[in-house]
């Protein structure tokens, strides 16, 4: 087996599906890339058993076919140093040595056989979506960061994808916030709904292009999902188990309305919560007519701070804490020029809205549970 193939295409794909390897598996076989070689393409696949990638690239010349894993880390430090230059590799099958050839230089190691690494699974019965680049992205960007990591609540550690027909909706929730993600510029005549692992998330997110041309194909049946896009194909196992009830947990009789600068709340928000406790992150919210004031104290290291906003509001004067980090996650994720908090008591969760006039397919909605002030 052997192919000649541009360093720099070689490294950009094996760069865009080593963020599923594996560095902690047991099986030794998972920190290989799969390189197979068939009638002069060349397809590199990788895998933790849950999640397989892989991209299908043109070489330059092809000899002999043929399959053989390849050890990851080596092949991707060796190939970070190369400048872009016609790279050489050759796999002697019988003993699976292999040598790579790169300017004046020569390299050998070993891999492995084939035969132990992960086979991609055939999804039958499989129903079908399509997106954009843009839209996918939007939609990991604006729930990844809300999803859990309780063990005992798999569920909760991945994002629930709800297929209707007029809007597809995602959400992500940890107990504490919520996020409901809905876009209602797509749907499908198939009703569906499943959970999708958190890990292949982050890793699509960074590796599917923010494009609006970008097209992305999304098949699912009950237990996997393939997303297709470019030369990149990624199959996840989906999360088994049931969701819990979203809706139920919105509350719908908010009359408290707080409307403030998105990124002053922001900024403020870093400043204060800079003086407040490490443990609790909490930080106190002071509502009175025009006026909100922001205040965090860390009674052990007699430290306190406080600020004062311009802001609009239609309610009574109101004080209520919140975790600031989970508020700065959602007010970094939002890209609005001013937002709305909706409140009912200082014991019941806030409602985050982006506050806009014109007319969005997006309809975000995020959830945030208050936390007890002390006095």
């Amino acid at each position: 087996m052997k192919f000649i193939i541009s360093s720099t295409a070689l490294l950009r794909s094996l760069q865009k599906i080593s963020g599923v390897l594996s560095t902690s598996s047991t099986l030794p076989i998972l920190e290989d890339f799969l390189f197979d070689l068939n009638d002069g393409k060349l397809k590199i696949t990788a895998s933790d058993l849950e999640t397989t990638i892989s991209v299908e690239l043109d070489v330059d010349m092809s000899e002999d076919e043929g399959v053989v894993a390849i050890p990851a880390k080596m092949l991707l430090d060796i190939m970070k140093t190369f400048p872009e230059l016609p790279v050489t590799i050759t796999v002697n099958m019988e003993n699976q040595g292999i040598e790579i050839f790169a300017g004046e230089g020569k390299y050998k190691l070993i891999g492995h056989k084939s035969d132990e690494f992960p086979q991609l699974p055939v999804l039958e019965n499989t129903n079908q979506i399509k997106l954009n680049g843009s839209q996918l992205v939007n939609a990991f960007d604006k729930t990844l960061f809300a999803t859990g990591n309780d063990e005992l609540r798999p569920v909760m550690s991945g994002v629930l994808c709800e297929i209707a027909n007029d809007n597809i909706t995602f959400v992500a929730t940890d107990a504490h916030k919520l996020v409901r993600y809905r876009r209602t510029d797509l749907g499908s005549e198939k009703i569906a709904s499943f959970i999708l692992p958190k890990k292949p998330l982050n890793h699509l997110k960074s590796i599917i292009p923010d494009d609006e041309d970008a097209e992305v194909t999304l098949d699912y049946n009950d237990a996997n999902a393939v997303i297709i896009f470019d030369n990149i194909t990624l199959v996840c196992r989906l999360i088994d188990g049931k969701y819990p009830n979203y809706e139920a947990v919105i509350p719908q009789q908010n009359p408290y309305k707080l409307s403030v600068s998105r990124v002053s709340l922001l900024n403020a928000l870093r400043r204060v919560s800079i003086f407040g406790s490490k443990s609790t992150h909490q930080v106190r919210f002071k509502v009175s007519g025009k006026e909100l004031v922001l205040a965090a104290e860390d009674i052990d290291f007699s430290s306190e701070a406080k600020e004062r906003l311009t802001c609009s509001y239609e309610g009574e004067d109101m004080e209520i804490g919140f975790n600031s980090r989970f508020l700065l996650d959602m007010l970094a994720t939002l890209d609005n020029e001013n937002i709305i908090i909706e409140m009912s008591a200082p014991n019941r969760a806030g409602i985050l809205l982006p506050d806009d006039d014109k007319e969005s397919p997006e309809d975000i909605l995020m959830l945030i549970m208050p936390v007890m002030l002390t006095q």
